[in-house]
């Protein structure tokens, strides 16, 4: 039974010319043996694109791919026929399965960040999928908003003061997109950018300190 508290901090950074990524994980030149995935998730990455940034043609196999808009819109192309425009409220679901060719370009009109997770798929060699999915969310409560397999992704729009229980499941990773967590049993307050990892620990409850959204990925 652990929770690790991961500060946005600690994380690899990327730069590129419009670009700047934050990786929860090791990811290309970035490495560290110790910090290679949490279960079934290996990259949960923040980006922020400038306006008609981000990142062109690029191939994917056998990885399941989602992604979380907090502010702009992104542009997504695939080589299966696919295009979409992402946007805050809505989730986007891309499964490489055999193998896909994708680009993703912050819209015209502003900055775009969002959240990108990658996680193993149940099975390789699957059709290429994608869909994005508009997504209501309750007031100060976790919001189910994507499922893959025994993969559960939840969204919290939190107002100052409300609490809310994370799940109880073998593995939970909670992550502070914005907004900050009070000081709690398990930690100093948390920040934008911060990040609880926990492994069987179950009646965990948190409380945003300000407006908060909290993404949280459960294994069960």
């Amino acid at each position: 039974m652990s929770v690790e508290i991961r500060r946005g901090t600690d994380r690899f950074l990327t730069r590129n010319e419009g670009v700047v990524t934050r990786h929860s994980f090791s990811f290309g030149g970035h490495y560290d043996p110790e910090n290679v995935r949490f279960g079934r998730l290996v990259c949960h990455d923040d980006h922020l694109l400038a306006h008609g940034r981000g990142f062109g043609d690029h191939p994917h196999r056998d990885v399941d791919i989602v992604t979380w808009v907090l502010g702009g819109e992104l542009h997504h192309d695939d080589s299966a026929g696919h295009r979409g425009v992402v946007r805050p409220g809505e989730v986007q679901v891309l499964s490489a399965g055999a193998g896909v060719t994708h680009s993703e370009v912050a819209g015209p009109h502003g900055p775009t960040r969002f959240v990108q997770a990658w996680l193993t798929p149940t099975s390789d060699g699957a059709e290429p999928a994608y869909s994005v999915t508009p997504v209501s969310l309750a007031p100060g409560a976790l919001t189910e908003v994507a499922r893959l397999g025994d993969a559960v992704f939840s969204v919290a729009r939190l107002g100052e003061g409300d609490e809310v229980r994370l799940p109880d499941a073998p593995l939970v990773h909670a992550y502070v997109a914005g907004g900050a967590l009070t000081r709690s049993s398990l930690a100093e307050p948390l920040a934008d950018g911060d990040a609880f990892r926990i492994t069987d620990v179950s009646g965990v409850a948190v409380t945003a300190a300000v407006p908060t959204e909290l993404l949280v990925w459960s294994f069960v």
